[in-house]
């Protein structure tokens, strides 16, 4: 046996003497497999110098492989590492505006939300009212609704505004597709023809004969 119980790890796994039940299905590289008594097959991971590992504990009956316990545990520590690299972590970019943002500010922040959008990231726009300025939250909603609409080719609304405390949010997702924008607004190659007139090929005057 290759393996002695630790308390850190021995909640993970029943191994060895710690599987009670009467009988087990084995599976294993270069092992016979099938259901044995546990016993036999405890036996039969001894004799190769491995650990029976119980790997479906809901089954009838229970499975276990016969294999180095500690080469199981980095193969599964491999596996879910495998599984959270290609979990998709969302970003959420937040931009803030004031309820009277003047056009020069609303386009800067305007172009930004662009790029994020492009990168897959969501926005999450918000106009934030200080002190009294909570009488133009109207305003703010006009201006939100109006961020939503310029951005229509890069985003889709998850969240129209909603007013949340001092701050009126909205929330935008990328499409699919965020280039889409990009080639819209490049020029198309035109198929018309050429509108400079074409220069006839020059005629030689003939020459008179000489006298």
């Amino acid at each position: 046996m290759r393996y002695n119980n630790r308390r850190d790890t021995r909640d993970l796994h029943r191994i060895n003497d710690r599987i009670r039940v009467p009988e087990v299905r084995v599976v294993g590289d270069d092992v016979e497999q099938g259901v044995y008594p546990t016993r036999e097959a405890l036996q039969m991971a001894r004799d190769l110098g491995l650990d029976l590992v119980e790997i479906s504990p809901t089954a009838k009956p229970p499975v276990c492989r016969i294999t180095d316990y500690q080469k199981f545990l980095y193969q599964q520590k491999k596996k879910l590492k495998e599984q959270k690299a290609r979990t998709v972590k969302v970003v959420v970019k937040e931009i803030r505006f004031g309820p009277q943002t003047d056009d020069h500010d609303y386009n800067f922040k305007l172009k930004h939300a662009k790029g994020f959008l492009e990168d897959g990231s969501k926005v999450k726009a918000y106009v934030f009212f200080r002190g009294r300025s909570i009488i133009f939250k109207d305003q703010g909603e006009v201006l939100l609704l109006r961020f939503a609409r310029d951005l229509a080719d890069y985003a889709k609304v998850e969240q129209l505004p909603q007013l949340e405390g001092k701050r009126m949010i909205i929330m935008l997702s990328p499409k699919k597709n965020p280039t889409a924008a990009k080639k819209n607004t490049q020029k198309k190659p035109s198929n018309e023809p050429s509108s400079q007139p074409t220069k006839a090929p020059s005629e030689t005057a003939p020459t008179a004969p000489e006298e």
